[in-house]
């Protein structure tokens, strides 16, 4: 019977901890971001052991976020990732570097990635929010938050919270800043793409809400 490599052995590991993450951060946005990771690294030279051992872990504190419990789920998730990785034959220095990415994958934080991995991850996790994908994401994260839709009396210029008080207008504190963020040249062109895709969206729903179309 072959050896299980790192990511192999982690992922049932992690899985453990999304029985109750709601659908817009679930064990699938982790599979979508770990096939988004192997597809930028066929351009890069990355470290897949240390790359993808981060992929499945990157969300481990998302739950607890969710429900009030931690304030920076990258945070606590490097934390736990480094017990999770003790049950495994890990060096330090590899588990240093995957605490990295899953600290720098975050949007709303300061940490920058600095190492190829990190960087690789950021993307992929990003390129999840956008595109069709992205977009049914968004609402359903909107909705978890109680949040409407799209409201007229609160345009962009005056709503004045961090990520957006409506659906409508998380698109444009955030999702629509995504491609200025990719760290990655294959990130770029997946990025801009998917990007244009949101735009189209955004042009369709607002003649719509409005009648023309």
């Amino acid at each position: 019977m072959a050896t299980q490599t790192l990511p192999e052995a982690v992922r049932p590991r992690a899985k453990t901890y999304f029985g109750d993450v709601a659908p817009a951060h679930d064990w699938h946005h982790v599979q979508r971001v770990a096939a988004l990771a192997e597809t930028l690294a066929e351009e890069h030279d990355a470290n897949d052991r240390i790359l993808f051992a981060a992929v499945w872990l990157h969300d481990i504190g998302r739950g607890h976020e969710d429900r009030g419990e931690i304030d920076d789920h990258a945070e606590w998730g490097a934390r736990e990732a480094k017990y999770i990785l003790a049950e495994f034959d890990v060096s330090e220095s590899e588990i240093e570097a995957i605490q990295h990415c899953i600290r720098a994958h975050r949007f709303s934080n300061d940490v920058e990635p600095e190492t190829t991995e990190a960087k690789l991850l950021s993307d992929a996790d990003n390129l999840d929010a956008l595109g069709a994908v992205g977009i049914a994401r968004n609402f359903c994260f909107s909705g978890e938050l109680g949040q409407t839709l799209h409201d007229p009396d609160l345009p962009i210029e005056t709503d004045d919270t961090t990520s957006g008080a409506t659906a409508m207008n998380h698109f444009h504190k955030k999702i629509l800043r995504l491609p200025d963020r990719m760290y990655t040249d294959a990130g770029c062109r997946m990025a801009e793409e998917r990007g244009t895709f949101v735009e189209d969206f955004i042009e369709r729903f607002e003649r719509e809400v409005t009648g023309e179309a």
